[in-house]
């Protein structure tokens, strides 16, 4: 199996089992040519349901390239495994992991990236940031990209801004997600049936968000397209800017970054 293998992946779990279904869509991997280690058997067993041809085990296969997909307080456990592995390279999406740890637990020289990913990786689109280790080269920032790739788009940024990429896209669909409750709530006290109202946030959010994307326009220019003076669009956003909506957001995003640095010392 090592001489078939590509990329190994540490860790069964959701981002590692999304990771492995987008790189055999997308064509930067054959199934067989993906290796999963994973010692929890209903883990691999779900592995193997989800991923067909790809190999499970609970070791690492010898001199191949590795994403750590673990939690990171696994993170430190799983390093002498990859050392003794001779593994080639590593790209690391567990949160908040400095990539001079990772460095120490592997033989001196070896190439780090770390990357910060989002949820929607789940569904193919993510937004990830990776950011290079001391040893890490161009070449092995796009091995990284080409495997983030495979479930959204890709940034390039120094490690100093991961801490900011956390509170902004690593948190931040979460802070969607908390919009789409109040805007459920706020549409069912107006007497909208629930239902109703849940299914009207949920594709007012997605085209919004797809209209954003597509249209590479401005979002304060969006926003201006769809607010007449003295209309409906206009007394609502009347009322979060009286609420200081901006520096709400702001304190927010700040807040996560925040803890996102406190982690990480």
């Amino acid at each position: 199996m090592t001489g078939m293998a590509r990329l190994q992946v540490i860790g069964g779990g959701k981002m590692g089992e999304a990771l492995l279904g987008g790189l055999v869509s997308r064509g930067w991997a054959g199934a067989s040519e993906l290796h999963v280690v994973e010692p929890d058997p209903a883990r691999q067993r779900a592995v193997s349901a989800a991923s067909p041809g790809v190999s499970v085990s609970t070791e690492p296969l010898y001199g191949i390239g590795a994403v750590i997909a673990v939690k990171p307080d696994v993170v430190a456990a799983v390093l002498p495994a990859l050392a003794a592995a001779a593994t080639a390279r590593v790209l690391s999406i567990a949160a908040g992991v400095r990539t001079e740890a990772i460095e120490a637990g592997l033989p001196a020289g070896t190439p780090v990236v770390r990357a910060m990913p989002n949820t929607p990786a789940l569904v193919g689109a993510g937004a990830a940031a990776i950011a290079p280790g001391s040893a890490a080269g161009p070449e092995d920032l796009e091995w990284a990209r080409g495997i983030l790739e495979a479930v959204g788009t890709v940034a390039v940024v120094a490690e100093a801004d991961l801490d900011a990429v956390t509170g902004l896209s690593g948190s931040g669909p979460a802070f969607v997600f908390r919009l789409a409750e109040a805007l459920r709530a706020a549409g069912t006290a107006q007497g909208l049936d629930p239902a109703v109202a849940d299914a009207l946030v949920r594709q007012t959010l997605l085209g919004a968000a797809t209209l954003l994307a597509e249209s590479g326009e401005d979002p304060g220019r969006l926003r201006e397209n769809v607010t007449s003076p003295g209309g409906t669009t206009a007394a609502g956003l009347a009322v979060l800017d009286e609420a200081g909506f901006m520096d709400l957001i702001d304190r927010v995003v700040e807040a996560a970054t925040r803890r996102s640095r406190e982690l990480g010392q």
